[in-house]
């Protein structure tokens, strides 16, 4: 059973909020105050990626849970912890969030009301998708992150045969059934893109929900230059994979 709550005990929560944090001991504070405020009944889990600033000293003084590396492993890595957490917390629900201020909270809580509901066992909190009062082309991105965009919208079409506009999304909020397939060791560079793949074979039901998201709080983004080219190189190969399995099983 999850554990119980500091703030009651009485109490025991269903859900789990998890952050996995790499050296963000200047945007962790204020990412775990909004969390308490905005979802006071979740249980907070940072996934610390072998940090060696005080990411795991801060989330502790906050009240979160810590779950450390020994070394820095990669966000793959960090995603899978946070899930199998869930999974073998025995928590009905779980969230994510990134670590850099990026994804408020009220709109995790929008996902997660989704997915409790019963109305999906995923759902992708996207900076793309419009409707319901988020306007489209709300954000403008770079020409070159315009490029990115593109190739994996396309890629994403062809993989899952519908379109997925925001598959790097980290965002999410899932229910038990989703857990056990997100939690498995990534192979890919890109874990969202591949936790997509995955819940589409699993045949779970996936919904992209228009979002807002900030500017990362400080600190610079680690998918910058060549990194952030290394990864539409990364997705474009799972992709082309994935697409090449599928049409070998259907022989």
């Amino acid at each position: 059973m999850p554990p119980a709550s500091s703030g009651s005990a009485d109490r025991v929560p269903d859900t789990v909020v998890f952050i996995p944090a790499w050296n963000e001991e200047q945007n962790l504070p204020a990412v775990l105050d909004e969390l308490r405020a905005g979802l006071p009944d979740a249980d907070v889990l940072v996934v610390d990626d072998g940090s060696t600033d005080g990411t795991a000293e801060i989330a502790r003084g906050h009240g979160a849970e810590v779950l450390s590396f020994g070394e820095n492993r990669g966000l793959r890595a960090g995603i899978a912890a946070g899930y199998a957490y869930a999974g073998e917390h025995g928590y009905a629900f779980a969230g994510r969030v990134d670590a850099d201020g990026q994804h408020p909270v009220a709109e995790l809580a929008r996902l997660l009301e989704i997915v409790k509901a019963g109305e999906a066992d995923v759902a992708v909190g996207s900076r793309f998708a419009s409707g319901s009062g988020y306007a489209e082309y709300r954000y403008a991105p770079s020409p070159s992150r315009r490029f990115r965009t593109a190739v994996l919208r396309r890629g994403m079409r062809t993989a899952l045969g519908r379109p997925f506009l925001d598959a790097t999304s980290g965002m999410y909020a899932v229910n038990s059934r989703a857990m056990p397939i997100l939690a498995d060791p990534y192979e890919s560079g890109a874990p969202e893109v591949e936790s997509l793949l995955r819940l589409a074979e699993a045949g779970l039901t996936v919904v992209e929900v228009p979002v807002d998201m900030r500017e990362r709080a400080s600190g610079e983004s680690k998918l910058r230059g060549r990194k952030a080219v290394q990864l539409v190189a990364t997705v474009a190969g799972t992709l082309v994979l994935y697409g090449a399995w599928r049409r070998f099983r259907r022989r």
